[in-house]
């Protein structure tokens, strides 16, 4: 197998895998009853991508389960809501990762308070009310706890994982 095939079909996997813990999530009945409110189980594949493969192929992988997951069992006002608050997701867990040299359940925390931003930003342009700003300080306080144990598993799954190459690669 050449080396192009193997990062493909590993990034496939990874997107598949994102993909499936999306509709595990939106399986799981909210316990707060606070709109929005995720655990965040697809910032794991993104971290595992992101410390595994790079950012490039994080954004991708984040970007792709997005739209499929957004196509598949979401609408078009979510798929907006998701890929706002995944592109600010991502944008910031790069930055901390490379330039601040963070550990991983901090990127992992940030990676969950920017995305609520983003979706907090949609959502003010969409309804035209600013005063929904208050509401980031709950999915802040909710965000940092989910952040931070994703970020532990994340870090507990990227200490494990390696990708191997097969025998025909170079």
């Amino acid at each position: 197998m050449t080396d192009r095939i193997h990062k493909l079909t590993l990034r496939a996997m990874l997107v598949a895998l994102a993909f499936v813990l999306s509709w595990l999530e939106a399986q799981i009945p909210t316990f707060i009853a606070v709109p929005g409110v995720k655990l965040g189980l697809t910032n794991l594949v993104v971290l595992l991508a992101l410390y595994k493969l790079g950012w490039k192929d994080a954004l991708v992988i984040n970007f792709v389960r997005i739209v499929l997951a957004g196509l598949t069992f979401g609408s078009l006002a979510s798929m907006w809501y998701a890929l706002a608050g995944g592109l600010l997701s991502g944008i910031g867990m790069i930055l901390v990762k490379n330039l601040v040299k963070a550990r991983i359940v901090v990127v992992s925390i940030v990676g969950g308070l920017l995305h609520n931003l983003g979706q907090l930003l949609v959502a003010v342009f969409i309804l035209d009310s600013p005063s929904l700003f208050y509401y980031l300080v709950i999915l802040w306080l909710v965000g940092s706890f989910s952040g931070a144990l994703i970020g532990v598993i994340g870090g507990l799954i990227v200490a494990r994982v390696t990708f191997q190459k097969t025998d025909g690669d170079g």
